[in-house]
């Protein structure tokens, strides 16, 4: 079978068939321009039974309309391969609302009591993976490797009905590779020829269940002009994308938390002390002495002094 460099899909005709007219098995995409101007659209052929790959990670980075647009389609029994399921009413949380999944193959259960009773219940079948071996079984998929080695699992259920290899001395697992006959993918920028760019650690899966897509739709906040990505930037090439959408996001928070200000105290004069780190400051020369500080502290502190300074004995 032959490959269409336009829109990286198989096309349904072999060397034998050259002369003769030839017949597209599916076109999902016509020429560089992958845009789409809906949902509807960017998800066509979307049918009961597909395995679909999601990026994200927790709630970040996930395509969060194009998981909408799956649960308006009501599209079943689906195979969804993530490292989570989303939460209760957000993500791929809400394809569980009406049972549309059939089966969850992920890294971690998640934030998420409905996943949690359907698990405990029967209900849905989960396939628990751990978290690089899952990252690698996509990566390999898209990198078109059947098959790799790993240690982890070894000697744990995971290991159960695989088969084990020992190289230089030690057991490692076969881990057969992920590839889906969709992938929804979430990125930051992209171009009309689908190159796209992934903003900081919303980036974490999608790349890689990007590649491992038979069709792979990505929505980002915003499309640019080809030319306008920095090529050295770019994250996913456009041959590995299909459809680009362009979509607004809610970016929900999965755990809000903040942190209380304290509330500065004043002594000696003009001095602040608002931690122990700072007690150098403007300290009395009769009470001083020097010390110093250790790279990690000011790595990780960067409020911590980084040379020799004067504290309090």
């Amino acid at each position: 079978t032959l490959k269409n460099n336009l829109t990286n899909q198989s096309v349904g005709a072999t060397l034998e068939t050259l002369a003769g007219p030839l017949t597209i098995k599916e076109v999902h995409m016509a020429g560089f321009d992958k845009r789409v101007a809906s949902y509807e659209e960017a998800l066509a052929g979307l049918e009961d039974g597909m395995t679909v790959l999601a990026g994200g990670f927790g709630l970040c980075g996930i395509p969060e309309n194009l998981i909408a647009e799956i649960k308006r389609k009501g599209t079943r029994d689906l195979t969804v391969v993530s490292n989570n399921c989303g939460v209760d009413g957000f993500g791929l949380g809400v394809l569980l609302e009406q049972k549309q999944i059939r089966k969850v193959i992920a890294s971690y259960v998640g934030e998420n009591a409905l996943f949690e009773k359907q698990l405990l219940s029967g209900e849905i079948e989960v396939v628990l993976t751990p978290q690089g071996t899952l990252a690698e079984k996509m990566r390999a998929g898209g990198a078109g490797i059947p098959a790799f080695f790993t240690a982890t699992g070894v000697g744990t259920p995971v290991a159960e009905g695989k088969e084990t290899r020992e190289f230089n001395g030690r057991p490692y697992l076969m881990e057969e590779s992920i590839t889906g006959d969709f992938a929804i993918v979430k990125g930051w920028k992209a171009d009309h020829f689908g190159n796209v760019i992934y903003r900081h650690t919303a980036q974490n899966f999608n790349p890689l269940a990007a590649t491992a897509g038979k069709i792979t739709v990505v929505e980002v906040e915003e499309i640019v002009e080809p030319g306008e990505l920095e090529p050295s930037q770019i994250h996913t090439p456009g041959i590995y994308v299909d459809r680009i959408i362009c979509g607004t996001f809610e970016k929900r928070i999965e755990q809000p938390s903040a942190n209380k200000p304290s509330s500065p105290k004043r002594t000696r004069g003009t001095a602040q002390w608002l931690s122990p780190a700072n007690k150098w400051l403007n300290a009395s020369p009769a009470k001083c002495r020097t010390v110093s500080t250790s790279t990690w502290a000011s790595a990780f502190r960067p409020w911590w002094p980084t040379t020799s300074r004067k504290a309090w004995k």
